[in-house]
């Protein structure tokens, strides 16, 4: 009973979500060339830059302990990974949750920005350096490694020095994520303020 209830619910939610993204996605083609080309490329400005500080971070860890070796085997992997999780993170959290009518507050947007420029765009790059630097040095005795007791303090002492560099970096992809982020939600805007014949604007927002 409950069932028979629900299934047509769930088809009219369905349908109702579907023409609303057929609508955005109508909208979006009647844009101005520039709206369109930030809103699709914006992201890329980020994972570009994300690159960029993976390198930075690799570069840094690789000098702390002493790893000469593989430098094409560590700095592929930095270039490829941070700036992949970018774009994908980015896309999942603002650019579809737009394009679907799911996000509709301009604050949310902004703070997601900032938070995916700054987590994924410095901190992530940071983090994977370690690894991967640690295991070189491992592999071609670089370094003296820590036990297992002390493998916290050591990291720690290790990355300092490089991390502090990076923290202008994290600033300006917090600040350049939130810029994105808030641009992006201005593009959505004017996809809802376009006219369109029988279409209230609001109804794509509630």
């Amino acid at each position: 009973m409950a069932g028979e209830i629900l299934d047509p619910l769930l088809r009219r939610e369905k349908r109702q979500a579907r023409d609303r993204s057929e609508i955005l996605r109508e909208r979006f083609e009647r844009l101005p060339e520039k709206d369109k080309s930030l809103f699709r490329t914006g992201s890329f400005f980020l994972a570009f830059n994300s690159s960029l500080c993976g390198l930075i971070a690799d570069n840094y860890l690789r000098r702390a302990l002493n790893v000469t070796q593989a430098r094409l085997a560590s700095t592929l992997p930095m270039v490829f990974l941070p700036f992949a999780s970018t774009l994908v993170v980015y896309e999942f959290c603002i650019s579809q949750p737009l394009m679907r009518g799911d996000l509709n507050c301009a604050t949310c947007a902004s703070v997601r920005g900032g938070l995916i420029g700054a987590f994924m765009g410095c901190v992530y790059p940071a983090l994977t350096a370690i690894p991967l630097c640690g295991s070189l040095a491992a592999r071609y005795s670089t370094a003296p490694l820590p036990s297992k007791e002390n493998m916290f303090r050591y990291w720690m002492a290790v990355c300092k020095p490089a991390y502090k560099k990076l923290r202008f970096a994290a600033l300006l992809q917090a600040a350049l994520g939130t810029y994105l982020g808030t641009k992006n939600y201005d593009i959505y805007i004017k996809m809802l303020q376009l006219p369109e014949a029988g279409r209230d604007p609001e109804e794509l927002i509630e």
